[in-house]
């Protein structure tokens, strides 16, 4: 009879952290709105001219499925079908005297449209 081996896991990579700058951004926000906020939510939905578009929302709730990350004081909520397109990612927020936005730096993009509103996300794989 064979005995069953179990192999150490691998550490899980972190899906998404906040720079510094983000972090305070988003802390900020949170902190004027009407209602109790439980953390940021961030996902991926179908749109724009290059197929995928991020999403961030105030979350009231933690729902069973997600992904909690907490990063510098900031509960992030990532919803579970964007966990595997946002693997690596880190958010940024930018200011210039035209635009404020937060940005995303995933190395799972494969293309962006000339807005920048959009992109083209691949899942990441197991490697």
């Amino acid at each position: 009879m064979s005995e069953t081996v179990m192999r150490p896991r691998r550490p899980r990579p972190r899906v998404v952290s906040l720079t510094e700058r983000a972090a305070e951004r988003v802390r900020a926000i949170m902190a004027r709105s009407a209602t109790p906020v439980r953390g940021l939510r961030i996902g991926v939905k179908n749109g724009g001219c290059a197929g995928q578009e991020y999403t961030l929302d105030y979350a009231t709730t933690i729902d069973p499925l997600d992904e909690v990350i907490e990063d510098k004081g900031v509960t992030l909520l990532v919803e579970p079908k964007a966990v595997l397109f946002l693997i690596g990612t880190e958010i940024d927020f930018e200011e210039t005297a035209l635009a404020s936005k937060f940005v995303f730096r995933n190395p799972n993009e494969t293309d962006a449209c000339g807005c920048g509103e959009s992109v083209t996300i691949t899942p990441a794989s197991e490697d």
